[in-house]
């Protein structure tokens, strides 16, 4: 399983900017939250000082002009969000991850000795009794002048002792600090070195990971290449990543911005006779067609970056999944909805000349589902959308059971199998009156039965078969399915499996009157109508290869 992604939500009411900043390292995140607001509050300053510089009106036509000129940069950035990047390589380059700079701190500067002053001498002329011949004769007046020059020196000589305790004291105190301050530096010298080699090792530890296909790697790669994509700040830049490396499909659950987050500003006049500025914003409807042809062209995008990223071909197909977080109008509460989905493959999707296509039509010829006026947020249901949080669903890679008392639907009995499905597609269809019945018994993991809806609108004949596999379920099984469609005459066909669906079995089903319902969608489905299971591929893998089955047919333990 990926490890725990972390997130810091960081704003700037003066800029009206947003980020949400994740990573799987809450140290790393927190020093990219911190250098945001850094960089925000940077920018705010700058912005403040400019207008508060502004003195004459021809400064002020200038200021009008510039922030014109900002303004249209901005909204013509959001035109070329797509054609602007094609040309850039999105292909993670590992040596930019490495830190290869040097220790930036100076060295303490070396400690410096504080010298004294000289010890006073009994042999300078300063201490030498300054004699007149009136003292030369008299005695007394002689020892008196000595007297007071060996005092002289002596109080010299005592305060030359003080200073000198002193002096060497606060030499011994900088010397100790001196020392300190070498240590403190060589340890924090050696701390940088070290981190700098653990992220360097990391880096070149993730490289190898994500050459050798390792799922976490690719994971981890593929976030970083959505995360360095140049984008306003005020967009989330927040996806939620899945990837089975058994169909190699990258399932993206990516946050669109909100339309609040557009530039709206096209024009500011200044008014020279009212000394005053005049902002001029877009219209709604241009506005709403702003937003919506920007979030087909970040899907358009992002998809195109991640498979121009993917030098391992480790990706042959992504469900793109693009949610908006925003405020209901009507409630006032968050709301979380997907409004558009797209999944493609690798050699459909490069064959594509992004650069002259009009991306609403690209999206829509790629078959990708949305509203007709995506600023309306209507929601829909997504493509795909794996359920990760789910702790009952285990993958094949998980080797976690942390359900010990319930049934395990991918190893259970084929007959047991058989009839939950017809029991829990009777709950699903008899509340409007509508019939289920199995139709044959099945041998190759399968189950098949057919529901009769009285609906005049919606209803008619449906074809379910259920597939207790515990491998991918491959295109042929969907081909099947759309035979029997047809051959029965049905108005719609439904396949449930324990396990997942290969790229082309989506591929194939998209376009056509086609349900695949993988195994956490069973889950959820179950749940819905008070069954409570869990899926654990790889237990199922296990009993059946130790009772001799094969891992996609039937079996009677």
């Amino acid at each position: 399983m990926p490890s725990e992604l972390y997130y810091i939500d960081v704003r700037h009411d003066g800029l009206h900017a947003y980020r949400r900043v994740s990573g799987r390292d809450p140290y790393v995140v927190q020093q990219k939250a911190d250098a945001q607001i850094a960089a925000w509050n940077s920018k705010w300053e700058k912005i403040q000082g400019r207008a508060s510089l502004l003195r004459t009106k021809e400064e002020k036509r200038q200021e009008a002009a510039r922030r014109t000129t900002e303004a249209q940069e901005a909204i013509q950035a959001i035109d070329k969000t797509l054609v602007r990047h094609l040309e850039i390589s999105n292909a993670i380059d590992w040596n930019l991850l490495k830190s290869n700079s040097a220790f930036s701190k100076p060295r303490p500067a070396a400690f410096v000795r504080k010298n004294g002053p000289p010890q006073p001498s009994l042999s300078d002329t300063r201490y030498r009794p300054a004699l007149s011949l009136l003292d030369r004769i008299i005695s007394s007046l002689r020892k008196k002048k000595e007297i007071a020059a060996r005092h002289a020196y002596e109080a010299d000589l005592s305060a030359w002792k003080q200073v000198t305790t002193t002096i060497y004291q606060e030499n011994e105190a900088a010397l100790l600090a001196s020392d300190r301050q070498a240590r403190e530096w060589e340890l924090e010298k050696s701390t940088f070195k070290a981190d700098q080699e653990k992220n360097n090792v990391s880096v070149d530890a993730l490289r190898e990971a994500y050459l050798y296909k390792s799922t976490d790697a690719i994971l981890d790669y593929c976030d970083m290449v959505l995360a360095a994509a140049p984008y306003p700040d005020t967009f989330p830049k927040l996806c939620r990543l899945n990837y089975n490396p058994d169909t190699n499909l990258l399932l993206v659950d990516y946050s669109l911005p909100y339309i609040d987050a557009l530039p709206r500003l096209k024009e500011v006049r200044y008014t020279a006779s009212k000394d005053e500025f005049t902002e001029i914003f877009l219209l709604d409807s241009a506005l709403e067609k702003m937003y919506d042809g920007l979030l087909y062209k970040i899907s358009l995008r992002s998809i195109h970056e991640l498979f121009e990223a993917d030098v391992i071909a480790a990706i042959e197909s992504i469900v793109f999944n693009g949610w908006v977080l925003a405020i209901d109008k009507a409630t006032g509460q968050e709301t979380n909805g997907c409004i558009l989905s797209i999944q493609v493959n690798r050699e459909e999707f490069l064959a594509i000349n992004l650069a002259q296509v009009d991306p609403k039509a690209c999206f829509k010829k790629l078959k990708g589902i949305g509203s007709s006026k995506l600023a309306a947020l209507v929601p829909i249901r997504p493509i795909l959308q794996l359920d990760t949080e789910d702790e009952r669903f285990i993958p094949s890679h998980n080797v976690v059971d942390r359900l010990d008392d319930t049934i395990n639907l991918a190893a259970m009995d084929w007959e047991e199998f058989e009839h939950l499905i017809r029991d829990v597609f009777e709950s699903e269809f008899n509340k409007d009156g509508a019939e289920v019945k199995i139709t044959r018994t099945s041998h190759d993991g399968g189950v098949d039965a057919v529901v009769f809806d009285p609906d005049a609108l919606r209803g008619g004949k449906i074809v379910v078969q259920a597939k207790r596999y515990t491998n991918t379920v491959g295109v042929s099984a969907v081909r099947d399915l759309y035979g029997t469609v047809v051959n029965e005459g049905a108005n719609k066909g439904i396949l449930v499996t324990t396990a997942d669906y290969g790229p082309d079995a989506y591929e194939f089903a998209r376009d056509k009157p086609l349900t695949l319902l993988n195994g956490s969608n069973l889950l959820h489905l179950l749940e819905k109508h008070g069954h409570r299971a869990r899926i654990d591929l790889k237990e199922a893998k296990l009993f059946l290869k130790t009772n001799g089955h094969h891992s996609n047919a039937p079996f009677s333990p």
